[in-house]
């Protein structure tokens, strides 16, 4: 019997609606969520695929609310994808380095490759410059994370 992939869409669902209180507060003051959303206002983007994945950008702590500021401003206005989200003030085992928070800026589906390269140029107009991996749902679902352990598994790197 094939193994059926599992959906993010359910968890995002989920994970929206508990952040929806902080949509406008500042990532570094939200201690009783792990994450803060920010969702497209202006114009269609495509629903989520089972390819679905995100941009990686990891920022300061002391940095976090400025550059979620611009991200945050960037998704609602549908220069990026159908959404963002932030890591807040929270402790969170996942999380690496404490002085370090991710946000992770998603898009539908990673094998349109001009559609995440798109985003990717875009969050370099927002400054942010430095090479940045993209990982897809899929390996999140799967508990692949660098930190415990496994290796390589970003599709893109710049």
């Amino acid at each position: 019997m094939k193994k059926e992939k599992k959906s993010h869409k359910p968890i995002k669902i989920r994970q929206r609606k508990i952040s929806l209180t902080h949509s406008d507060a500042k990532p570094s003051e939200v201690t009783e969520d792990y994450w803060v959303y920010a969702t497209r206002k202006v114009g269609k983007y495509p629903e989520s695929t089972l390819r679905s994945g995100k941009w990686l950008v990891f920022v300061e702590s002391e940095n976090v609310d400025k550059v979620w500021a611009k991200i945050q401003k960037a998704v609602e206005e549908g220069k990026l994808g159908g959404s963002a989200k932030v890591a807040t003030a929270k402790s969170n085992s996942l999380a690496g380095k404490s002085k370090v928070k991710v946000i992770c800026v998603y898009t539908y589906d990673w094998a349109d490759e001009k559609d995440v390269k798109r985003i990717r140029e875009e969050l370099r107009k927002l400054c942010i410059k430095n090479k940045i991996p993209y990982k897809t749902d899929e390996d999140t679902l799967s508990g692949k994370y660098k930190r415990t352990g496994y290796k390589k598994i970003s599709k893109y790197y710049e």
